[in-house]
């Protein structure tokens, strides 16, 4: 089954190089990536896939399926780009892998015993209430007994250390004046905006090293002789896990509460209800895609500290609470180049990405086919559901 699934990976290679390649030339935003789904649900149901268009009411969200075995195996795809700097994280290869994997798992899916379900899920990079936390909650993943993707990273790591984060909001409303002429008329919104960021740098002395809190200013003022009545900005708050996490958001609010408290401008926060959860790998379906991933020549360097630092987030870990669950990174020799920068995004079309896509596809699919085969593995999979 494992050399049926490798030959189907090799007869499909060109097409999912070629369309790792064209969502990379054509980058789109969260919830916006119709080019980007339409693309792929082509492609699958070119290859046998039935493909239900706009799941879960979400119209850049699908759900392909193949195969009508027992054991139901879900493998998501990502495909949303960042403002600016297009695929510098990757995404065009996250789901150019999701459907080689599919295709190739499916080729054997009945002879497997296994129900292969490929879930288009947009907006990963939006950090709150994204495409897989919409249809977690709408059912989407209720038959599965187990996800997995794989994510492209300067280096090979089996379990990134992925930690729970909230993004938000932040509107000041205060009141215009003559910045020269009658200021003492006006509330200065951008004053509550500088009073709630110097807060929250006092507060980071007394916060963990495992917490995390960054964002931007949106809006600071219309003209510079105009106190400015409105300000906004975009934050986002991590932390080890969502019980932590929601200490250090209710003490990063009580920062931007201050600043509206100091100044008189009136506080709204928007956003940050639907957090990105830590993620829970699990061990032996990590164990099984490492030894697949070596079978192909991959290797897994100790990174010691390092990967401990190299802290993100994503809301494949809200998926981890839920079932069984993977998300291994695979290496496509960036360095110094890394996720979030354009020059990460340069390296995700080379031709070490494209080894990268087909091998991530085939240490996937050849996943699923163990997670089907071996006998204690599927009982206790099946046994959750």
């Amino acid at each position: 089954m494992k050399s049926g699934a490798r030959e189907r990976v090799s007869r499909a290679q060109r097409d999912i190089l070629e369309l790792s390649h064209r969502i990379h030339a054509h980058p789109e935003l969260g919830f916006e990536e119709e080019r980007a789904c339409a693309w792929l649900e082509n492609l699958l149901a070119d290859n046998g896939f039935s493909v239900s268009h706009a799941a879960c009411d979400v119209p850049t969200a699908f759900v392909a399926r193949a195969g009508s075995g027992p054991l139901q195996v879900g493998i998501c795809a990502e495909y949303d780009a960042l403002p600016g700097i297009g695929h510098a994280c990757g995404h065009n290869m996250i789901a150019a892998m999701a459907a080689g994997a599919a295709i190739a798992a499916a080729a054997v899916a009945d002879d497997a015993g296994l129900t292969i379900t490929v879930l288009g899920t947009p907006a990963e990079e939006v950090g709150d209430a994204s495409g897989k936390i919409l249809m977690l909650e709408r059912g989407a993943f209720d038959h599965l007994h187990a996800a997995m993707m794989v994510h492209p990273a300067p280096v090979e790591m089996l379990e990134m250390h992925i930690i729970a984060a909230s993004m938000f909001e932040v509107h000041y409303t205060g009141k215009p004046a003559h910045a020269s002429a009658f200021p003492e008329l006006g509330i200065n919104a951008a004053d509550a905006l500088t009073i709630a960021q110097t807060s929250i740098g006092l507060l980071r002395q007394h916060l963990k090293q495992t917490d995390r809190v960054h964002g931007i200013t949106t809006h600071g003022g219309d003209a510079p002789n105009v106190i400015p009545a409105h300000t906004s900005a975009r934050y986002i708050v991590r932390a080890k896990n969502l019980e932590e996490l929601r200490d250090v958001r209710t003490r990063v609010v009580r920062c931007f509460e201050a600043g509206a408290l100091a100044t008189g401008a009136t506080l709204e926060i928007r956003g940050g209800t639907k957090p990105y959860a830590d993620l829970k790998p699990d061990r032996a379906i990590s164990a099984a895609y490492k030894r697949n991933a070596e079978s192909l020549g991959r290797t897994f360097p100790d990174l010691g500290v390092l990967g401990e630092r190299m802290a993100a987030s994503t809301d494949m870990g809200n998926v981890s609470h839920a079932l069984p669950t993977i998300h291994p990174m695979i290496g496509i020799d960036s360095m110094p180049a890394v996720n979030h920068q354009p020059e990460f995004a340069a390296h995700c079309v080379t031709d070490i990405a494209d080894k990268a896509v087909v091998e991530g596809s085939l240490a996937m699919a050849w996943t699923a086919i163990d997670l089907a085969t071996d006998e204690a593995t599927r009982d206790r999979l099946m046994m959750r559901r």
